[in-house]
């Protein structure tokens, strides 16, 4: 009831999934690994001599910090981030204290943290919490959003559909073709995650390695600490300041972005056609639509997504713009910005969620596509110009416009036109036949095969 954020609050239930990677426990578990790891690496290179090979059981030992991090381990080294009032110095501290207890590696105590800038720490941290939040969490809902709207195209590939351009009758279309257009697209998004490289830095306090080379000049420190850096699953970048630029975080970012963008568009599609009428909503027992309004079934699910994209968005786009930009070799603006990784996630997440809950409330209503159909005879205006055109009739556009712009037209009116006609007998057969309803090109074939376009399996995935 207190939580300053939403999503802490009220929507917890949708986000909680992401806590593990991007809450504070998270920051501080991921900490713990990389400086482990760390400590585990220099003990496998023979020049430094002063951290022998680890015995099997202290391997161990060090593992089972990593794996059996708690909630209240993590409060320990806050606990100890009061006396500090430096976050990633308590968890050395608390390492520190943690390992004086095992004889093995209470010997080399002071190798937590060797050659270490915070930064180092930090990057490597914020980097596995994206890949692993991003691959565990953020791309299956991902997924199963593209997959309904998928579904949606499919099972509606043959539902005749009024199409509007600029708000006004237009040809055509068929309702799973303009949910195709979405798969498409959002598919097509998700092809361009894979191409993200996740990167990380282990160059120092600078990012040449200055105290490494002064302490053993002999080591090879960049090919050392790539081999770390990729040791966790994650690219490395040899080219660095104190801080890893951030540069992979913008790109991930604004594909996420461009995501929610193309959803947004969905979300307000859907709204629209619910307005329109031509999509039912389930009532859900027990469910009050407005306060006053007894009859109401309002799209609140679209609309609980579109607003979540949009503050999303913001927060994403902030990132991406702010944290490629550091004064000189560093300034601290990163820090405080990159908590917010989660939020911004976080706002996606519960927008997806949103969407999918108002897919599964939705029911075709074809009465009411049918009516504005067939209300609309002025959309074979289109057609019968372009037959006319084919066969030499002078004028054929004029003459369309002229019966049809801004005048009430039916279907007898337009059957008494192409009657009027002098065409061959098989184009004007053809074009007698036609209706609003089957006047649709290819929007079913389109819609039905939208699976040989859509490739969920090869996108939506950080290496």
């Amino acid at each position: 009831m207190m939580a300053l954020s939403p999503l802490d609050g009220r929507y917890f239930r949708f986000i909680k999934d992401l806590m593990p990677f991007f809450s504070e426990f998270g920051l501080i578990r991921y900490r713990v690994l990389v400086e482990v790891k760390w400590l585990l690496k220099l003990s496998q290179i023979p020049e430094v001599k002063e951290v022998p090979p680890f015995s099997k059981d202290a391997q161990l030992f060090l593992d089972a910090i990593v794996q059996d991090f708690s909630i209240n381990d993590a409060k320990e080294v806050k606990q100890i981030e009061k006396i500090t009032n430096h976050d990633v110095k308590a968890v050395e501290y608390y390492l520190k204290q943690k390992c004086s207890s095992n004889p093995e590696v209470a010997k080399v105590l002071e190798f937590f943290h060797f050659g270490c800038t915070s930064e180092d720490i930090n990057n490597l941290s914020h980097a596995l919490a994206l890949k692993e939040g991003v691959n565990t969490v953020m791309f299956p809902v991902m997924i199963d959003v593209c997959s309904a709207i998928c579904s949606l195209a499919t099972e509606n590939a043959h539902v005749p559909l009024l199409s509007k351009t600029h708000g006004q009758p237009a040809s055509p279309t068929t309702l799973g073709k303009e949910m195709a257009n979405f798969a498409a697209r959002l598919s097509d998004i998700g092809k361009s995650f894979s191409e993200v490289k996740i990167l990380g830095k282990f160059a120092g306090a600078v990012g040449n390695y200055n105290a490494d080379v002064v302490a053993y000049p002999e080591i090879d420190w960049p090919k050392m600490t790539e081999e770390f850096v990729r040791s966790l699953g994650l690219e490395f970048n040899p080219y660095v300041t104190q801080i890893e630029p951030h540069d992979y975080i913008s790109k991930l970012f604004n594909l996420f972005v461009q995501f929610n963008i193309v959803l947004t568009d969905f979300d307000k599609d859907m709204w629209t056609y619910i307005s329109a009428g031509y999509f039912k909503q389930i009532a859900k027992a027990g469910e009050v639509g407005s306060s006053t309004m007894p009859h109401k079934i309002n799209p609140i699910n679209f609309e609980n997504s579109e607003g979540n994209l949009s503050v999303s968005n913001g927060l994403l786009c902030t990132l991406s713009m702010k944290l490629p930009i550091s004064r000189l070799q560093r300034d601290l603006t990163d820090s405080t910005v990159l908590r917010n990784l989660g939020v911004g996630l976080g706002h996606s997440l519960l927008a997806y969620k949103a969407t999918m809950q108002g897919i599964k409330k939705l029911e075709v209503n074809k009465v009411r596509l049918d009516e504005d159909l067939e209300q609309t005879w002025e959309v074979l205006a289109e057609p019968i110009q372009t037959v006319m055109r084919r066969y030499g009739i002078p004028e054929p556009y004029e003459k369309l416009k002229e019966m049809t712009r801004g005048q009430a037209v039916t279907k007898d009116s337009i059957r008494k036109f192409i009657e009027g006609l002098d065409l061959p007998e098989d184009a004007q057969s053809s074009l007698l036949k036609l209706t609003p309803h089957s006047y649709t090109g290819e929007a079913e074939n389109l819609a039905a095969n939208i699976w040989n376009v859509v490739d969920l399996k090869s996108g939506f995935k950080i290496k």
